[in-house]
Order: structure tokens, then sequence, then C-alpha cells
């Protein structure tokens, strides 16, 4: 189950989802069950090559016994520039048809001189003004329920996006935001945490204006604790938290061999970060030298304090419980379970 949350928090499975769920939604429910396409009054323009040479064939049959030019006329411009092809094609293979009607058909196509005489007027010569032919033109009232269900279309398409964003923003990008990387003055939700320790006495002058406890557990890969730090009034000081700084091994779950411990103050410049280490990685030259980028590598003990200060804040990091996994990677290598207490005071105006 976790593996399935947490392939659902990728955003390009999310959207790879969303994309068929949409195609599925949009093709069968609306295209082929709702509203499915229907021609009407169609052209014999828009049928295939060899459904054009039927039809003319028909026609040719009817002016045999028919003859009127008029008519024969009207049924050469619905296949428009196709009825030239089309005659030809009968030409080289008329079949049981009269050469005489073909050639009838031929002079009310080309004209006396050669030039096409019946075709829809697709190309209009320059300085020349298109002949009004017999066509039927759609009217307004014929138009409409075509542009209504255009309209209805367009609106649920702009309904599915605004369904498939505001969707996108619930499952990726907010669960995101507390999952993500702290950075400076952002206010991220804890992942998980526990009640303020007790180990300082509130009403003590040296008590800490904010206390927070930070658990992490083998199995937690989104572990990213923040925490606000407000003076006693309401007032917004700064942030703090700790959260993965590096993994070893393969595979899930992530095997955590560092710890990141920082402290952000509204009034300094930068975030201050000390990174908490297994006995491994702190005694392994290469990971050391590569942590050290990120600030002052510490190794874990039980009990241990680590003190962070900026401009106008103190914080102290205390190790309450902790302990290794076991397995295939080096011993002492990755934390089964780690609880930090983390303790912030206003450093005193000098």
């Amino acid at each position: 189950m976790n593996n399935l949350r947490d392939q659902l928090n990728r955003p390009w499975v999310l959207a790879g989802i969303a994309f068929v769920v949409g195609v599925v939604f949009g093709l069968v429910v609306l295209g082929w069950g709702l509203w499915p396409v229907k021609w009407t009054d169609a052209s014999a323009r828009e049928l295939r090559a060899d459904l054009q040479e039927d039809y003319l064939r028909m026609a040719i049959d009817s002016y045999a016994r028919n003859p009127n030019p008029e008519l024969a006329k009207q049924r050469l411009m619905e296949l428009g520039d196709k009825a030239a092809p089309a005659l030809e094609a009968i030409k080289k293979d008329n079949g049981s048809q009269d050469p005489a009607v073909i050639g009838e058909f031929d002079k009310l196509l080309y004209g006396e001189v050669g030039a096409p005489a019946a075709t829809l007027p697709a190309e209009t010569p320059q300085g020349g003004a298109v002949a009004p032919t017999s066509q039927p033109v759609t009217t307004p009232e014929a138009a409409a329920p075509r542009s209504n269900l255009t309209t209805i279309l367009v609106l649920l398409c702009i309904l599915t996006l605004v369904i498939a964003g505001v969707l996108v923003y619930l499952f990726v990008f907010r669960n995101r935001k507390g999952a993500s990387s702290t950075t400076a003055g952002a206010t991220i939700p804890r992942s998980a945490r526990s009640a303020a320790a007790p180990s300082y006495a509130e009403a003590a002058p040296d008590a800490p204006v904010v206390q927070y406890l930070s658990t992490y557990t083998l199995g937690n890969d989104l572990y990213d604790d923040s925490f606000s730090i407000d003076s006693p009034t309401g007032e917004f000081l700064g942030e703090c938290g700790v959260g993965i700084s590096e993994t070893i091994g393969v595979g899930d779950p992530k095997k955590v061999t560092a710890f990141e411990v920082w402290l952000f103050d509204k009034n300094d410049i930068q975030t201050v970060t000390k990174v908490v280490m297994s006995a491994h990685a702190f005694n392994d030259p290469v990971i050391s030298q590569r942590l050290a980028s990120k600030g002052e590598p510490l190794l874990a003990e039980p009990g241990k304090r680590i003190s962070l200060e900026t401009a106008t804040l103190t914080l102290e990091a205390r190790v309450v419980s902790m302990s290794y996994g076991s397995g295939a990677l080096p011993a002492n290598s990755y934390f089964e379970q780690m609880t930090l207490e983390l303790a912030v005071w206003p450093k005193q105006a000098a």
C-alpha cells in the first residue's frame, strides 16, 4: 500500500493515469455513448474514391434514362474537384455503360473548350467571381444544433481540465509541500512528531521559547519535520527542523545514514545546518567529506546535545533515543529509530 501511495505521489504517474482516464471518458463515454458523431447532408465529395466513382456511375445511368443536363450538372457539383478523377476512371473502365452518355458527362464537366464547367468553386481565379450554384445553403437554423453541441463539448472539456487540475493539486503538489526539502521561511506540516518534551521546566528562567520532539522510524521515507518558532506574544521568530540528509544502500525502505538539523532565523541571512551521522558514515571519509558541504558533521550518540546559533536564536538538539538497523549493510550504518528533542531560546540582547 505504501508503494502504491508513493507511486501516486509522482506527478508523471498521476498525469499518465489522468490522461488514460480522460481518453476513455472522452472517447467512449462522450464520443461513442452520449454524443456520437453523426454525419448529415454530407456531399459526395466526402466519400472514398471508389464510392465517388460508384456515385458518378449511378448518375450516368440516371442520365441515360432521364437526360436532364441541369440535374446532371448538379450531381457533378456534388463531387466538386473530385468529379474529374472519377470520370477519368470511368472512361478507362466504362463497364456496361454507354460511351455516348459518358461523353455527354465529359462535355458537361469540361465544356466545349476543355475547361471545367461543372466543378465546385474550390479555387476562385484571380479577378473572377464564383458563379452561383444550386447547392443548398446551410441556414442558421440547421447549423444551430451542431453549434450547441460544440459549445457543450467545449464546456465539458474545460470542466474536465479544471477537475484534473484540482486533483493534481490535492494529490501531488499539496502532498509534496509536506515532503519536500525545507526552505528558509517555509512552513511544512509535521510528518512524525509528538508533544513537547517535558525536560525543561516551563516556568524556569531558562525555559525555551518552543520545544518539540521529532521521531524517525525505518520506513518513513518522507521524514522531514518542520516547526515554527514563535514568541510568547505570537510573533514569528523563525523555524527549525530535522530531515533526511543521506541514505545508504538500495531498495525500499530507504536506509537513512544521516540527518540534517537546521535552524532558520528571520533576522539572519542564512539557515544554519548540522549533520547528525551514523557511526559508519562518520568514520567513512568519503561520506563524511561529502556531507560536510551541508553542515558540520557530528556523530549520533544517545544523549548527545547539538547546538546551533543564529543572529537572535539558539537551538539545542538532544538525541533522546536511537537504534541502528541490521542486515546486509555494514554495522551501525543506518538508523532503525531516532528521536530528537529540539529546544529554542531567543538570544539575550548584548
